[in-house]
């Protein structure tokens, strides 16, 4: 049967290059599930993959669409698995990388069948966040799927715009539609993830900011700035150069809480996974 290897783990702790030594090995491409190195225009602050790199085995999912063009976990689901039906002609064993973990459940186990986005009301919410800001939309949300109140995260803004739009839009709540049993697949996945004793791996993370910053993060994200409002650039290392440009705070402080958030992210993901059994965990040290 075939298999699909999964290398995950927190950002910063060196999936890429364990990622592309089985690839190697087993002459396999790599087919990436990081939801935010899939935009040309975020190359540094999303830690991408080098060019030597990328030239090492082939490469799927990386910087082949604009920040312009909405991308999604459904969407990744449906199009890694026609990828996926394409690659398991030609290899037994194929590598997959990345830290997003709603895509990876999204390739595992297929996501909830939500109705499709309906973008003016989508937009009507998305004003209202802006202009009266979360907690007026998560009143609302209280009122009318208790649930998903209950559920979601209080500062994720744009989730609470997804319930409310799912919500209003259908006449169902949000919650209703979290049903579903898992999907079968036609291959088998195997789970590896990485880890590393924590003081290293926020040491990691540290010198990964500097040296972005040095190749050059600062002139990347002022290029992305009239694009701000998009989805994609709600990610750590760019919402913090952002909140410089407006003069909030110096460029210190912007770098240092780029790497704290960074390292949050990282606790996040390992929360994330933390639930999943299925995963045979490798620690790795320098």
């Amino acid at each position: 049967m075939h298999t699909l290897h999964i290398i995950l783990g927190p950002t910063g702790v060196g999936k890429t290059d364990y990622a592309l030594a089985l690839a190697r090995r087993v002459g396999s491409p790599v087919v990436s599930c990081d939801s935010r190195q899939v935009f040309r225009e975020m190359r540094i602050g999303t830690a991408r993959p080098t060019d030597a790199q990328l030239a090492e085995v082939p490469h799927y999912f990386i910087a082949d669409r604009s920040v312009t063009e909405p991308f999604t976990a459904g969407q990744f689901e449906i199009e890694a698995l026609a990828l996926l039906d394409r690659l398991f002609q030609d290899h037994e064993t194929v590598v997959m990388a990345g830290g997003s973990g709603l895509y990876i459940d999204a390739l595992c186990n297929g996501l909830d069948d939500f109705p499709p986005a309906d973008p003016e009301l989508r937009e009507q919410l998305s004003a209202r966040l802006r202009e009266e800001g979360v907690a007026a939309l998560r009143a609302e949300l209280r009122l009318l799927d208790p649930e998903s109140y209950a559920a979601l995260d209080p500062a994720n803004g744009q989730r609470i715009v997804r319930a409310l739009e799912v919500t209003i839009a259908t006449g169902r709540k949000f919650s209703s539609f979290k049903t579903h049993a898992n999907k079968e697949r036609p291959f088998a996945i195997e789970k590896t993830g990485l880890t590393r004793p924590r003081a290293e791996l926020y040491a990691r993370i540290d010198a990964r900011v500097d040296a972005m910053m040095a190749e050059g993060l600062l002139d990347e994200a002022r290029a992305l700035l009239p694009h701000r409002a998009l989805p994609a650039l709600n990610t750590v290392g760019y919402k913090e150069l952002f909140d410089y440009f407006d003069g909030k705070y110096d460029l210190a402080e912007a770098v240092r809480l780029i790497k704290r958030n960074t390292r949050h992210y990282a606790k996040k993901q390992l929360t994330w996974w933390g639930r999943d059994a299925s995963i045979r965990w490798i620690t790795l040290s320098e």
